[in-house]
């Protein structure tokens, strides 16, 4: 039997992804007071970020809920006896304890492994894109997991912002705290390293912030996968693609305007590169 793979929707991979791949998606959840919106499905980004505009209310994020994991496990396990589950870096989220917890509540039981990617956005994507392609190659679930775990070092991605507001608001920032004491004055750079959110950069300028996704690109010798992504600055991110196209070909770079859970902790103006490559 093939084995099954399980992401969030913090992946952000595109529902053709998701559909040639296999991999079932289990939605957190966007909230606008008593509003609750599944993301991705209940409130598309358009949808989000009109919202975000006008909302008296400052959104947050919840995790899904057990029943949410049982319910694509005891689907999965009609299916195969071996389920890998990649999540959002356990130490920006509770999902991946939420999913270790529900594996218990199972009807049908079969074996499921968790992994924690250790990042978000499409860097997290890879990873599942990755494990899903040895799985529909006939790899066992040993075999998967030694996959994904040699590709979390592999993936990285940088992202510029207008403003660290959404972070600390949603206690995401980490290190990037350091920023905010200058946040008016300048454009900050953020990376995730070991499942942190760390600052990688700051610069007096938009533009110049973008060169510093450029340049984190062009820094990797080999590139097997690349995303650009946006939140709400769709021309900036079109702008970035063409770009970049003189170092990856641009037909291959992945584009993406990011889910309403990570536009909640970032807000509108998020341009992000993310990476799968070597460096050497």
């Amino acid at each position: 039997m093939t084995v099954k793979i399980i992401t969030d929707s913090v992946a952000d991979l595109s529902p053709q992804i998701v559909a040639e791949m296999g991999i079932s998606v289990v939605p957190l959840r966007v909230r606008f007071g008593d509003e609750v919106y599944r993301d991705g499905i209940d409130l598309t980004p358009d949808q989000f970020y009109g919202k975000l505009k006008t909302s008296k209310v400052f959104p947050n994020t919840s995790v899904p809920s057990p029943a949410d994991f049982v319910q694509v496990y005891d689907k999965l396990s009609e299916e195969t006896d071996e389920i890998l589950v990649i999540l959002v870096s356990a130490r920006l989220s509770a999902t991946c304890e939420v999913a270790r917890q529900s594996i218990e509540k199972m009807k049908r039981k079969c074996r499921v492994e968790l992994l924690d990617s250790e990042t978000a956005t499409m860097a997290e994507g890879f990873i599942v894109m990755t494990a899903a392609k040895a799985a529909k190659g006939g790899a066992k679930l040993d075999e998967v997991i030694e996959v994904a775990r040699q590709t979390v070092p592999r993936v990285d991605f940088r992202a510029a912002f207008d403003t660290l507001e959404y972070l600390r608001k949603g206690g995401r920032i980490g290190r990037a705290q350091a920023f905010l004491g200058s946040m008016l004055s300048i454009n900050p750079i953020i990376a995730l390293k070991n499942g942190v959110v760390e600052p990688a950069g700051r610069t007096r300028s938009r533009s110049k912030a973008i060169d510093l996704l450029y340049e984190f690109a062009a820094g990797y010798a080999r590139i097997e996968e690349m995303a650009v992504e946006n939140t709400a600055c769709p021309d900036e991110a079109e702008a970035l693609v063409e770009r970049l196209g003189a170092i990856f070909p641009k037909e291959r770079i992945h584009r993406s305007r990011m889910t309403p859970v990570i536009g909640t902790h970032t807000g509108p103006g998020l341009l992000l590169v993310a990476v799968m490559g070597d460096k050497e």
